[in-house]
């Protein structure tokens, strides 16, 4: 395969290539700039795909920077789940973890140039009054009445600020841009404000903090960014972003280009509305399964191939579109079947008592059906075994392919056996079916020429360990939760159900992340935190076929 053949391209690709043909830039250098506030989900993943992947085909660099200019909202805890989730994700940052925090010192010089040339201003205003004066699509804003304050009292007042002797709110630096502008991000944006807040990284030091846009584009700056990517919604600060450039003495000046953020269905993608699904305790966590985070991904079974492969199949666009959420389950589907190995679990157990059989046998079984690499494991075949609820009828047509009362089925990579009999309890519920097995039809078909179609799964009633069983589905029961006026209201009420059956003995020491398609059931793997080897629990990643369509319909 070429070079060209192997890169996906966009058009953010065929801008850096045609900027390295012009020599307009040597190199490319990226960065992924998350804030340090929530927890990674599915939308950052194209992000991080995009900035690194772009830094590997071109042999740049791309740094992991921390835009972390809000210590209220921010905490360390969230900076060590970003660098697991990019490091987990199979991407590596250039140099040392960068932080805006640490160019606070140069901020605050740049201010104070935009200051001394008469571009930025402290101003009184309430944030009410700045609402009100800022105007409204149609109509201009009008000037603050602290905007032509001379440059030596905005000084004065700008380091009364910094030295903690203003309180919050009363004051806020603005830059002096034009309140007329059909742009509302141009009408003398705020660019630092008073907060009396302890920041992870420079504790209290600072009592002023730089807004996000005057920071991000600086911090570009000082790190010799060549292509500084984001999402459509920053589309209109672009034009602060360069102002702000245009206006400081820096030497580089790096250009900001923008995609469609990924929407996805049956999911919400605000950091905003994560939080309270959190810390309302509608969810078990950042990292619950159901939450389209990296960790909650993680947790359920996802791969982080099956999420940077999602993340190429969707592309890099200007469009605004929304992804239908099977088309990510598709990525994990295709993953796991080449490479989770097989396994058998029985979640709504029903007992067979095999009649005529007698000590336990240990069985060979492959662990793969199609990569004889993956190796096999030992079965133990006893008297007595569970089978699924679903795969046994009193009575059936013929398209039913599994255990019937008087007739035969296989239990996979064992014998045919015969249901003979059943027993019921006093509500008329089966408890046992009882049955013989054919002793010659190990790996083979019965000597006489039966044809048996059914292959069941199961697991020895004697070994079989307990376990249990977490089946998750959509978080939400509209495709667009975030469009409507409660999307809490939203939730899925059966978003998660849990079961307990029995698993092989060989799944005991099943390790977190190492997925298993329980045959003829889904995807599963031992869940991160709640699963030991004395009690054992699996989370469902995805079913075998996507249902979820025919259900919808």
């Amino acid at each position: 395969m070429s070079e060209s053949e192997a890169r996906p391209s966009n058009f953010i690709r065929q801008i850096i290539d045609a900027d390295l043909a012009s020599g307009k830039h040597s190199s490319v250098h990226t960065r992924f700039p998350p804030e340090p506030n929530g927890y990674l989900h599915i939308g950052h993943a194209k992000s991080i795909c995009l900035n690194f992947g772009i830094a590997q085909d071109y042999q740049g660099q791309c740094n992991l920077r921390f835009d972390d200019t809000n210590p209220e909202k921010e905490d360390i805890e969230y900076v060590e789940s970003i660098k697991n989730d990019v490091n987990w994700l199979g991407f590596e940052w250039s140099g040392e973890i960068c932080y805006s925090s640490n160019y606070f010192d140069k901020l605050h010089g740049f201010a104070v140039e935009l200051i001394n040339k008469g571009l930025a201003y402290v101003d009184e205003l309430s944030p009410e009054q700045m609402r009100e004066y800022r105007g409204t699509l149609t109509e201009p804003g009008k000037h603050s009445p602290y905007r032509d304050r001379s440059v030596e009292e905005n000084l004065a007042l700008f380091e009364q600020m910094k030295n903690g002797e203003i309180e919050e709110g009363k004051m806020c630096l603005r830059a002096k841009i034009d309140m007329a502008s059909p742009f509302m991000v141009m009408r003398d944006p705020v660019i630092y404000r008073v907060r009396f807040a302890t920041h992870h990284q420079t504790g209290d030091k600072w009592c002023i903090y730089p807004m996000y846009d005057f920071t991000h584009c600086i911090s570009d700056a000082l790190e010799g960014i060549t292509h500084s990517i984001c999402t459509l919604e920053f589309q209109d600060n672009r034009r602060l972003y360069d102002w702000v450039l245009d206006n400081i003495t820096i030497d580089c000046q790096p250009r900001q280009y923008e995609f469609s953020r990924l929407n996805l269905e049956y999911t919400v993608m605000s950091k905003r509305k994560l939080n309270q699904l959190v810390t309302e305790n509608l969810v078990s966590g950042w990292d619950d399964p159901r939450m389209p985070t990296i960790s909650g991904l993680r947790r359920r079974g996802f791969t982080s191939a099956s999420i940077r492969e999602f993340c190429k199949r969707i592309g890099v666009t200007k469009q605004d579109n929304t992804i239908e959420m099977s088309s990510l389950e598709s990525c994990i589907r295709d993953d796991l079947n080449t490479n989770a190995p097989r396994a058998m679990a029985v979640l709504d157990p029903i007992k067979v008592v095999i009649e005529n059989f007698g000590d336990t046998e240990t069985l060979t079984v492959a662990n793969h059906p199609n990569n004889p690499e993956m190796g096999e494991r030992q079965i133990p075949f006893s008297r007595e075994v569970y089978i699924e609820r679903e795969d046994f009828r009193e009575e059936a047509n013929k398209k039913y392919k599994r255990l019937v009362l008087g007739k035969e089925v296989r239990l996979r990579g064992a014998y045919v056996i015969k249901a003979e009999r059943i027993e019921k309890d006093a509500e008329g519920n089966i408890t046992t079916i009882y049955c013989t097995y054919d002793s010659e039809t190990l790996g083979k078909n019965p000597a006489d020429g039966r044809k048996v179609k059914g292959v069941i799964h199961w697991v020895s009633a004697e070994a079989g360990l307990p376990a249990e069983f977490r089946l998750y589905d959509r978080l939400f029961t509209v495709p667009n939760p975030g469009a409507a006026d409660d999307f809490v209201s939203t939730i899925n009420p059966e978003s998660l159900s849990v079961v307990k059956g029995f698993v092989e003995p060989a799944l005991k020491e099943a390790v977190a992340e190492r997925a298993f398609q329980f045959e003829r059931t889904g995807y599963f793997c031992a869940d991160s935190k709640d699963s030991t080897p004395e009690q054992l629990v699996f989370n469902r990643t995805v079913g075998l076929r996507d249902t979820w369509a025919k259900i919808a319909d």
